[in-house]
């Protein structure tokens, strides 16, 4: 018992040493920040910087890094290319390798990591899940709103694709509280048409 409980507070001590870095990249939807470290991607931000009217459909699509870390984690890189990828040319994006992951709510077996990992593995590019499917899906159809839950804490949207997750009346239901709510109208939209292309 006492081996064990070393054993987390070394884990503790390990990832609270982590040193992260952030990179800024200009999207479709605005800047997005990436943060992470050596070991993995901890969040990602979309900061709304950009009015709706101002995003445009036929607007060029680009992911271009405007901030970055002198030095580049793997990790980091490789969320970089993905996030790329699925701005220019999404359909590759499938294929790319992700990032590990590098968070708490990411780690262990808590439902919000279960439904996390479902929703990544199961729902594919262009798809959508009502959140009471994806409850079924994690193995437990009751909870529905602990699915809600588990999407307004996602700490990698896009890479974990929580703007798939819909209500079961076909309603794009809410993103980002609610204030994103245009962005995972374009996010859905992007996906139909690239995936049609």
């Amino acid at each position: 018992m006492k081996k064990a409980s070393v054993g987390s507070e070394m884990k503790k001590q390990e990832e609270s040493r982590c040193t992260q870095k952030t990179i800024s990249l200009l999207s479709p939807l605005g800047t997005i920040q990436v943060s992470g470290c050596e070991n993995g991607v901890h969040t990602i931000q979309i900061l709304m910087d950009v009015a709706p009217a101002e995003r445009s459909s036929e607007a060029p699509l680009s992911c271009v890094v405007t901030d970055s870390p002198a030095e580049m984690s793997p990790e980091m890189q490789r969320c970089v290319e993905w996030l790329q990828a699925y701005f220019t040319e999404p359909q590759t994006a499938g294929s790319l390798p992700l990032p590990a992951f590098h968070h708490p709510a990411l780690q262990g077996d808590a439902f919000t990591s279960r439904v996390l990992q479902v929703l990544l593995r199961d729902v594919k590019f262009g798809e959508t899940v009502s959140y009471k499917r994806l409850a079924e899906m994690a193995g437990n159809p009751r909870a529905v709103r602990a699915v809600g839950g588990a999407m307004r804490r996602n700490p990698v949207p896009l890479l974990i694709p929580c703007h798939r997750v819909i209500s079961s009346s076909g309603q794009s239901g809410p993103y980002m509280s609610g204030r994103g709510d245009h962005l995972k109208q374009w996010l859905l939209t992007h996906e139909r048409r690239r995936g049609e292309g």
